[in-house]
């Protein structure tokens, strides 16, 4: 892999790049989307990575405290505890071997015998909000952690500020699209890493945000730009105020 900004080098230090700043909690997104701005290809976004996009997806997951991430993804994508790879565990030093998820739910319609809340190490932890329906409820609460945010919605921005509580500083959102568009119209979206992938889809596909217009549109400031076999792997961070 190569860095072509903000100088060119011809080999890269990948925890190094993607390190997160010191000092303050910090929310990055990890996305992938096609040349012209699909974020799924037949419904899934792994359709649109490489080799490339694995290996730095595996890498934002070893450096995260926690993971972040909707319920419809984890259903649509297949989702398992998370495993860090050999090459990235000494990242993990002094912390869990691998970071929790933290899936969002209103419904709480969840498959409560699949792996990522039966098998998961640590603790999943469900993200949900005070009305949701108390008798599902309670069958979480027997196989993750729990986190209520917010009345009839889940406030997203409170769900932030308590998983930070918890000592979750470098927070990672896998979205889906719905999700993160809640986390940037809250003014919670620090940084985005994003994937460009070398492939035209057209047709329908959601964007990588995908709700209401940001007013104002948030400002981001181009901090990196990687290239592997065509790929593009940018990180945007937000522009100060």
């Amino acid at each position: 892999m190569r860095r072509l900004l903000p100088t060119y080098a011809e080999t890269v230090d990948l925890p190094a790049a993607y390190a997160y700043p010191e000092g303050r909690p910090w929310l990055r997104a990890q996305m992938v989307s096609s040349a012209d701005g699909a974020a799924v290809l037949e419904g899934r976004s792994g359709g649109l990575s490489g080799r490339a996009d694995k290996r730095v997806f595996a890498l934002t997951r070893a450096l995260a405290d926690v993971i972040l991430v909707g319920a419809s993804t984890v259903r649509v994508e297949g989702y398992r505890p998370p495993e860090i790879r050999p090459e990235f565990q000494p990242l993990r030093a002094g912390r869990p071997s691998a970071p929790p998820l933290a899936i969002v739910s209103r419904s709480l319609d969840l498959d409560l015998d699949d792996p990522a809340y039966r098998e998961a190490e640590p603790r999943t932890i469900v993200v949900t909000a005070r009305r949701a329906p108390a008798a599902r409820l309670a069958a979480v609460r027997e196989v993750a952690d729990v986190i209520v945010a917010g009345e009839d919605l889940v406030d997203v921005g409170y769900a932030v500020d308590a998983l930070v509580e918890r000592g979750h500083r470098r927070l990672l959102c896998e979205g889906g699209p719905r999700l993160l568009a809640e986390v940037a119209a809250v003014g919670r979206l620090d940084e985005l890493c994003l994937t460009l992938s070398p492939l035209l889809i057209a047709g329908s596909a959601p964007r990588i945000l995908n709700g209401v217009a940001l007013q104002p549109a948030q400002r981001m400031e181009l901090a990196q730009l990687l290239e592997e076999d065509g790929f593009l792997f940018a990180r945007y961070v937000r522009a100060p105020a």
